[in-house]
């Protein structure tokens, strides 16, 4: 079951609250494993350890025999059945970010299943011979690493699906590559025709739909985006190489963040429901802040994106996400990155991808080891952390300058500092979640947003 709205104010939609309950019984199963299983306790170590990342946020499922005492708590635990056959049931909470708990109506082993980008890898990192189950391509791979006493741990690869697909079709693992490539190579610049851009995308997304399904064509789709966003961020790299190292890849996503012009933001929004994304939350920061966005969520291909456009008071009520928005004189925050640097969906690419971390360890280990720095955190509660990385600075175009100058968006001054220094561009995301919790902090990311406007990020 997904939370559904629950009110007609659209600001007070979705209510996302800490589960403790839940955070105990995972935790305690995890560590009932952890104490079992010797390869996954070293593993969970060198998580922590070499990648600043907890064990607890890679996985992907628990399973348990149905004779363990631990399934009765499953209900009070926010737990609901969601799929069985003969063989298990699955239960998943949908009020919080936990893994899925299988019951087994046979077999007296805990399994837990960490997910990663390619089982191949984790395998190559860590000298494993067992055969992984699913052919390659396919939408799910599994690996079992290790089984030590009642325990066993299993690597899990997923494309495009929640659970297990339907039978392996070889045809379609072909055409996943060719629109892969087309999807890695799309062309990105239109000028001054940003809606060009959008339907040559759309046209690309089409065409791969029809051969693989939204989910499917989903999960490529950001494969492709964060490949690219990857490429012009330093510390992107430097940390997608440490989990590499232990054939992670960026299995520990959690959102991708778009940054929009107001008149692209209905086809921005149009494109991900295409993709098979839903509406969730919508944020607004306040009258003086001038931006909100759009939270969407694709469950099938395990996908959020966080969707910033620059937005006034009278727009917020309204259905600002299908209605479309008017260009304005003035622009904001979002409005002016756009302008420096063009739309996420297009030239710029994602301005951040946050992934879930052991935070106070991810940012120790990136500034000591790789030089790369935290700003200050702008969330720290007990169940959210959120601190961006120092952002990357990129070139502007003197196209995008003078057209910024000519509409008066910026100062000649600002215009002379962005040519010389260019402006900051993106960032990778340090976020830590507990008790499950699903939501953001509205006021933190309204100070953060603000803290990144281009025109308050100059070297004097």
């Amino acid at each position: 079951m997904t939370l559904q709205a629950t009110t007609t104010n659209p600001l007070e939609a979705y209510q996302w609250e800490p589960q403790p309950q839940a955070e105990a019984l995972v935790r305690e199963l995890l560590a009932d494993f952890l104490d079992r299983n010797t390869f996954a306790a070293e593993l969970a170590r060198r998580m922590k350890d070499e990648t600043g990342t907890r064990f607890y946020d890679w996985v992907d499922y628990v399973a348990l025999p149905a004779a363990d005492r631990r399934v009765a708590r499953l209900k009070n635990a926010g737990y609901e059945q969601v799929a069985s056959d003969a063989t298990r049931s699955v239960f998943t909470n949908s009020a919080g970010m936990f893994p899925a708990i299988v019951v087994r109506s046979a077999g007296g082993e805990i399994e837990v299943g960490v997910k990663v980008e390619f089982a191949a890898d984790f395998a190559a990192a860590h000298g494993i011979q067992n055969q992984i189950l699913g052919e390659p391509l396919g939408m799910y791979r599994s690996l079992v690493a290790s089984e030590d006493k009642g325990s066993r741990l299993a690597v899990v690869e997923r494309h495009g699906c929640r659970f297990r697909p339907a039978a392996f079709d070889p045809n379609k693992s072909i055409a996943m590559l060719r629109h892969l490539e087309s999807f890695r190579s799309r062309r990105r610049e239109f000028g001054d025709d940003d809606a060009a851009g959008f339907e040559h995308a759309n046209q690309l997304i089409d065409a791969a739909t029809a051969d693989l399904g939204a989910d499917l064509t989903c999960d490529i789709w950001f494969a492709a985006e964060r490949e690219y966003w990857q490429r012009r961020n330093r510390a992107a790299q430097v940390q997608k190489g440490r989990q590499d190292k232990l054939g992670l890849g960026w299995g520990n996503h959690d959102h991708h963040t778009y940054r929009c012009s107001r008149e692209n933001f209905n086809l921005l929004v149009a494109t991900w429901e295409k993709l098979g994304f839903h509406c969730r939350e919508r944020f607004y920061a306040g009258r003086e802040a001038g931006w909100g966005a759009q939270v969407m969520e694709q469950p099938n291909a395990g996908i959020i994106t966080f969707n910033d456009v620059d937005l006034t008071p009278d727009e917020l009520m309204g259905d600002f996400s299908h209605d479309g928005l008017q260009p304005r004189e003035k622009l904001g925050t979002v409005g002016l990155w756009c302008a420096l640097h063009g739309d996420s969906f297009l030239q710029a690419g994602m301005h951040h991808l946050e992934a879930q971390f052991d935070f106070d360890s991810l940012r120790d280990q990136l500034e000591k080891q790789d030089g790369v720095k935290m700003m200050k955190p702008f969330t720290n509660f007990t169940f959210l952390r959120q601190a961006f990385t120092e952002g990357e600075r990129w070139k502007v175009a003197e196209s995008r300058l003078q057209r910024a100058l000519a509409n008066g968006y910026i100062t000649p001054e600002q215009a002379r500092q962005f040519r010389e220094q260019g402006a900051i561009g993106s960032h990778l995301e340090n976020l830590e979640r507990n008790e499950g919790f699903k939501g953001f902090n509205q006021t933190g990311v309204s100070e953060i947003i603000s803290a990144t406007d281009p025109r308050k990020q100059v070297r004097h």
